[in-house]
This record gives C-alpha cells, structure tokens and sequence, in this order.
C-alpha cells in the first residue's frame, strides 16, 4: 500500500529512545528541556515561550485556556478543521464561530475572517491548512489593530515562513502537532507558543499540574511555600517522546526537502488535466512545509476516482465535512451558515500521499493511476456539468 502518510523514524531515533531507557528518567526532564530551547531556535524566538505538551489538541485547549473566554466570547476560525479547534474553543465557555476559505488555497483570508467578527469577538484561530501561511500577514496586523488574540494551528507548518519570518510567530499563541500523521513526529505531542512571557510561564504552569518549582521529585512545591496558585493538569511532553523529536528536528530540513520535491512533481505532471485542480502557487515570499498535497475534482467522479486508486493500493482521502455542516447543540440540526467556498472546496477535495517515504517510482504510480483514472471516468461520460472551475 502507497500510503497517505507514513512517520519518518528510524536508528537515530530508536537510539535516543535507548538513551532515555538507559537513564531511566521517562518523564519530563533534561531531554523535554532540550527540545523545547531547540524548537525555540528553530522559531528564532527566546527559550521558556514554548511549552512541549503530550499531544496537540492539549496544546490547543492550553492556549484556549489562557485567553480567559467569559460565556458567550466568539472566537473565529476556519470551517474547514478539525472538530478538536472549535471543541477547545467551546470547553472554556467560548462559542466557536466559522468562516469561510478561499476556494482553492483552502486557508482564510482576511475578509473571509472579517465577515465573521461581532461585537463579541475575542480572538482569532488562524490554520495553516497543508502547510500555507496563507494570508497570515493581514490577519494578524489587523488583529492586533482591533485588540483580538490571535492564535495560529501550526499543526501543517512546522517549517513554512513568509519572508523568512517562521508560521505560529506572527500572532499571540501558536500550536503545533506532532502525532504520526504530521511532518516532525514524536509518537504523540505537540507544542504551545506564547509571545508574552507570562502566558508562557502560565501554560507551562497549567501543563505540570499547577506545581512551581522543580525538585529533586519533578516539579512539586516546598516546605512553606503558597498552595497550588492555578489548577493545572499532567499534560506535559515526556522525556522518551522529546527524545524522538529532538532527532526529528535535527532531521526535519531533508524531510521537508523531499516534501517539497514530491509537491513540486505533482504540480508539473498533473497541471492542465481536464477535470482535475491542482493547488495555486505559493505567493511570493513563502515557503510551505508541504504537510498535505491535494487536487480537486468535480464532485460526479471524486468518489469513483478514490475507489479506483484504493483499488491500486494507493491511499488517498476526501475531505472530513466541515464544522458548519455538523450538528450544533445535538439538536441534530447543522448551524445556520452561508459558506459557499468551504462547501465547494470540501465537495471536490482529495488528499494525494505526500511524505519523504515515497520512492520516485511510488510517485510515478501515483501520478499515472490518478490520470488514468480521471480520464477514463470522464470518458465514460461523466463530464457533462463540470464545476471544477477556478470560477463558480
């Protein structure tokens, strides 16, 4: 099977593993430390405003968490994400509110987000769908000129900038993932940014349980000092995980490499075919980390063309619905909204595999399943009304 990702670890990484077998220190200690100032030098930002979590979506509800949402507070995000950003946002009391994407690129732009502010907006969730910046820039100047948090789903861009400036350093608040489906893996974790050094002391206090200061024991308070100031949770990263990410992201630029040589052959040999989409290019400036590569086909033969590379051994995936599409409140009904873009997007969107795994031969098979596949659906006459468009 061709898959559509596949984790990238090997001897260096089980070698790290053993290291921290041979300390016999599984929790978080000199190796969590460690990765954490890497990764802080990866960003260009000062060590002690990142935080390792056990996974992203607890690195997600840490940031959520420190916005301090009251009942009722919006916060804006994309519709097209994961269930676990608007379920972060609702377990503080906050209310998800979504917008819509661009059609093509499938991340935000600035009017998509503006379109969506109310008078009750508190912050703004910004995706980096795939691994594109998108229209980060606008968004968080503009952010910043309304007074609106900005948090960025890094989960796709570990490596992508604008301008040479790092994803997730434009805003207040980032997250990243690191679980086996992403491009820096270590088993499960994640990562939380915090520009202000108080929220980064706060996250970091909310991820070790509330507990201040390190012992011989691991974290714990001493003798005559306060009672925990904060509830906090056991969230944080481990040693044998921070093992595994540090190797990985001393390896991450030829990962990325052949990310980006992956993504660039399917541009050249599947542009200009009839009835298939492929992704804009990038603007200039930017660099993506190319976590997810996709086409777009129309909706008549998207489902028939995923059978039929499934049926070759290559796994590939439509879209997961929307947010605004599922049910709101478990009334069983969707909530009103009006997000033709999203809709069309998620209607005619398919994930090709993309991952340093894949052999020059894996991609050729790849290419010519996927051509032989669209053409010969639509030679049987299923082409008639075709709305894959960069148009409506």
């Amino acid at each position: 099977m061709i898959n559509l990702f596949q984790p990238q670890v090997g001897a260096e990484e089980l070698d790290a593993v053993a290291g921290v077998f041979h300390d016999r220190r599984l929790g978080s200690g000199r190796r969590t430390e460690a990765f954490e100032t890497a990764f802080a030098e990866h960003l260009g930002i000062e060590p002690g405003h990142v935080v390792f979590t056990s996974s992203g979506t607890t690195a997600l509800h840490l940031a959520v968490e420190t916005l301090d949402l009251q009942e009722g507070d919006e916060v804006v995000l994309p519709s097209l994400g994961l269930p676990a950003t608007a379920e972060a946002v609702a377990a503080r009391g906050g209310r998800p509110v979504f917008c819509d994407v661009d059609r093509r690129t499938l991340n935000p732009s600035l009017e998509d987000v503006e379109a969506a502010l109310t008078d009750r907006t508190r912050a703004v969730l910004f995706l980096h769908y795939g691994g594109r910046a998108g229209d980060i820039v606008r968004i968080a100047a503009r952010c910043r000129e309304l007074g609106l948090a900005l948090i960025e789903d890094g989960a796709c861009s570990v490596a992508s900038r604008v301008d040479g400036l790092p994803a997730g350093t434009f805003g207040d608040l980032a997250v990243w993932s690191f679980d086996p489906g992403r491009v820096l893996v270590t088993g499960d974790g994640g990562m939380v940014y915090a520009k202000d050094p108080e929220r980064a002391a706060r996250t970091r206090l909310l991820a070790r349980r509330g507990l201040v200061r390190a012992s011989g024991f691991g974290h714990a308070t001493l003798p005559g000092e306060p009672d925990l100031p904060e509830y906090g949770r056991g969230i944080a990263g481990n040693d044998l995980t921070a093992a595994i990410g540090s190797v990985q992201l001393r390896r991450l630029p030829e990962m990325v490499e052949r990310r980006r040589e992956i993504a660039a052959r399917y541009d050249r040999e599947l542009a200009g075919t009839d009835g298939l989409l492929t992704p804009p290019p990038l603007p200039e400036g930017h660099e993506s980390t190319d976590c997810l590569y996709w086409v777009q086909l129309d909706p008549a033969i998207r489902d028939g063309v995923v059978a039929d590379l499934l049926a070759q051994e290559i796994y590939t995936t439509s879209h997961h619905a929307p947010l605004h599409r599922f049910p709101a409140d478990g009334d069983g009904e969707p909530p009103a909204a009006a997000l033709p873009s999203c809709d069309w997007a998620v209607d005619r969107t398919v994930r090709l595999p993309l991952h340093p795994g894949l052999s020059d031969a894996d991609v050729t098979t790849v290419i010519d399943a996927l051509l032989g596949s669209v053409r010969s659906r639509l030679a049987a006459g299923t082409d008639e009304g075709l709305t894959v468009k960069d148009t409506p």
